[in-house]
């Protein structure tokens, strides 16, 4: 018998849970453990943000489709991980054995590094938890009452620059709808060489797309920038030349701001050497096994990727949900087979696919695979995209509260636009 612990219940953690219950033997067994009894579907937080969503709309209480799954749940958040002695030590004094160990912790949100960011103290806002979001609604509606500048974006060294487009449009949608957009200059901000790289080196048309987007709703941009430090109504940033030199240091005015920050590894992770970067971030292989802790596994944004390429500010890599659901699929299978004294020999496609919604519009781009080169690079706007991720939301938080993997459907139709979850093992 093998005792599994999965470390995290996000969209990671959550669908590992389900995915590994149909791969391993009948006497093995698995426990969740998580800071968080409940699931929150991230990609509705802009919508949070603007009171098109309330909390409730997007989570599902895990314990009850858990226990019907036969899966150990444990809401306790974690301490400290000795891989040495396959242990976790929790906040409450217990500990927690392992044979197998998968972190889809997903990351800790780097607020600190710069002075005056985050909601927590600081002066901007966020979209990255649901308790921001609601957050980030509270200070939206104040701003309403006396209209001003708006300034959205990513600081440097951020990773996941979708939201930071979609909550611009969504913004700027909800202020029409208000009739107060004539009396909010928008301005977003970002670490990205160009609008549109997203962490990627852009997919398909995507700079062109968010460019066209962005002059047609009358957002202006700073591009290769980093943010010094944020004060109450002011953002301080410096504009970066391509050989890393300062070429302007700005100071910019805002009534409302939202800044997505850099990530970085968790804290009970946090210094193991050969199991994660200094940036805390998990070492995996192709497998999604860490090279040095065998039997430990990584999924979902804890994972360490590494970027595209250099740039004159830094940006991380994106870990997208359909990529995250590549590696767990690859996981659960792979487990599935060492289990039976078997090699692992599955390998995610980390395919990329994401839309972004602007309110009533959006664009849509699938990356295959995420990382260049690509066999698909394609990108497309419309009002379908809005009408998509509407569909999507209210089909992944009914997966999460019915515990199933990936219906048939969702795998019929993925097979029918060309897109896997794991690449072909040529074998024999």
């Amino acid at each position: 018998m093998a005792h599994i612990v999965i470390l995290g219940a996000g969209l990671g953690g959550s669908i590992m849970a389900y995915e590994l219950a149909d791969q391993i033997r009948k006497e093995d067994r698995i426990t969740v453990v998580t800071k968080d009894p409940a699931y929150h579907f991230v990609p509705s937080n802009p919508w949070v943000a603007v009171g098109w969503r309330k909390r409730d709309d997007i989570t599902v209480d895990l314990a009850e489709t858990m226990r019907n799954k036969g899966i150990a749940f444990t809401t306790v958040a974690a301490e400290k991980l000795n891989p040495e002695e396959n242990r976790v030590a929790l906040v409450d004094g217990t500990t927690i054995d392992y044979d197998y160990l998968i972190i889809a912790t997903g990351p800790e949100l780097a607020f600190d590094e710069i002075e005056g960011l985050g909601p927590h103290g600081g002066h901007t806002q966020s979209v990255c938890h649901v308790d921001h979001a609601e957050k980030a609604w509270d200070a939206f509606e104040d701003f309403c009452k006396k209209p001003g500048p708006i300034i959205v974006g990513a600081v440097q060294g951020a990773s996941c620059f979708g939201p930071a487009y979609e909550f611009t449009f969504i913004l700027e949608t909800e202020l029409r709808r208000r009739k107060i957009r004539d009396k909010v200059p928008m301005t977003f901000v970002t670490s990205e060489p160009y609008i549109g790289h997203l962490g990627l080196d852009g997919v398909g048309d995507t700079k062109g797309l968010l460019e066209s987007e962005m002059r047609e709703k009358h957002v202006k941009w700073l591009t290769s920038t980093r943010v010094k430090r944020v004060e109450q109504g002011k953002m301080v940033v410096e504009e970066v030349n391509d050989d890393g030199s300062v070429k302007a240091e700005k100071e910019l005015p805002f009534g409302f701001a939202m800044m997505l920050p850099a990530f970085r590894g968790i804290k009970p992770i946090m210094g193991i050497e050969g199991l994660v970067n200094p940036r805390g971030f998990v070492i995996v292989d192709e497998h999604q096994q860490n090279p040095k802790y065998r039997n430990i596994f990584g999924i979902g944004v804890c994972v360490a990727i590494p970027p595209m390429g250099p740039t004159p500010v830094p940006c991380g890599v994106p870990k997208t949900g359909f990529m995250i659901e590549s590696m767990v699929t690859a996981t659960a299978h792979n487990l599935g087979q060492i289990l039976r004294g078997q090699e692992p020999d599955n390998v995610g496609t980390w395919n990329a696919v994401c839309l972004a919604d602007f309110g009533d519009s959006g664009v849509a781009f699938v990356a295959q695979p995420q990382i260049p080169p690509r066999n698909v690079n394609w990108a497309s706007s419309g009002k379908w995209v809005h009408l998509a991720k509407v569909a999507f939301e209210k089909y992944f938080i009914r997966k999460v509260k019915k515990g199933t993997s990936e219906p048939y459907y969702e795998k019929a139709m993925m097979k029918m636009v060309g897109i896997d979850k794991l690449k072909s093992v040529q074998k024999g």
